[in-house]
């Protein structure tokens, strides 16, 4: 089934078949882009960028994707916008796609806001994040580096640690996951940062899953050790994070005592939770994961253009 003119909203907007030929298209278009450099596939096409949070990934590798694919890119750039005025972010989104934009990426820190205005906006929508809700493009760059990773997703064992409360990617890749056959999740974190219940409702019967507090009590079970970031931008209280911050890291000489080391992936950016001295173990696979982004971005994007 064609993604063409769909929004995407959720992870749970992909069907398995959906996800297994936006891989195969992901790694064709790897080929292409790496032999020719600029496709022209979107030739005539524009994508609007509507950052309302700040992105470094996930900004650069849709607008790098739409380049790509021949397609151009127009940035509404918050700071220098009416929303400094006081106008509204729902009739700033109604002024964007009044322009005619064929697709239109929305990041934003409310939840379901893409939800909000879908019914609005004419043009498509890709949610590139909203709020600690849902990421789902994120886990689909993510299953697809696991797909390269490991040749498969069925069957596989995967751990994600770290803020599971108040990140909103453990949530889009445990419902991608759910996608998949005879996969087992590790929630790893301390109870006050563990997994949202509205997400252990939407996964219930469709993924196993278990939570555990530590990592070295299942590391060399897992095929997967998915790393994330304390959100502190999301903290009510700095001093709960201040708390939380010295609860996990993983780094080198921890790995090393281990038989089986999983692949090692983080949706980046880090900051003292995975050190440095990793990158250097061959399972270190999140820069790749970021690079896999552009990709896996230009496989939606032509197939959401329908082109």
């Amino acid at each position: 089934m064609s993604l063409k003119g769909k929004d995407i909203l959720s992870a749970f907007d992909f069907e398995r078949e959906d996800l297994e030929r936006l891989f195969k298209l992901a790694d064709r278009l790897r080929e292409e882009i790496n032999d020719k450099g600029t496709l022209d596939y979107a030739l005539g096409k524009v994508m609007v960028t509507a950052f309302f949070e700040p992105s470094t990934r996930t900004k650069l590798s849709f607008q790098f994707a739409m380049e790509r694919l021949g397609g151009k890119v127009i940035n509404f750039d918050v700071s220098t916008s009416s929303l400094l005025k006081g106008e509204s972010d729902v009739d700033t989104m109604k002024i964007i796609d009044g322009y005619g934009p064929d697709v239109i990426v929305i990041r934003q820190k409310i939840p379901y806001f893409p939800h909000k205005v879908k019914d609005i906006v004419k043009a498509p929508i890709i949610n590139a994040g909203d709020g600690p809700h849902e990421h789902p493009t994120q886990a689909l760059l993510d299953v697809y580096t696991i797909w390269r990773e490991l040749g498969e997703v069925d069957g596989l064992k995967v751990g994600i640690m770290g803020d599971l409360k108040y990140g909103r990617t453990p949530s889009s890749l445990s419902f991608m996951l759910t996608r998949f056959n005879n996969v087992r999740i590790y929630y790893i974190a301390p109870e006050v940062i563990q997994i949202r219940d509205e997400v252990l409702k939407e996964i219930k019967g469709k993924v196993n899953y278990m939570k555990v507090d530590k990592p070295e009590d299942v590391i060399e079970e897992l095929d997967v050790l998915y790393i994330t970031r304390l959100q502190k931008e999301r903290f009510a209280n700095p001093e709960e994070y201040e708390r939380l911050k010295g609860v996990y890291k993983i780094d080198k000489k921890f790995l090393m005592k281990f038989k089986h080391i999983p692949i090692i992936m983080h949706p980046l950016p880090r900051v003292w939770e995975l050190d440095p001295g990793v990158d250097e173990l061959p399972q270190a696979k999140y820069f790749e994961q970021a690079k896999n982004g552009l990709y896996a971005r230009a496989a939606l994007i032509k197939e959401i253009l329908g082109v």
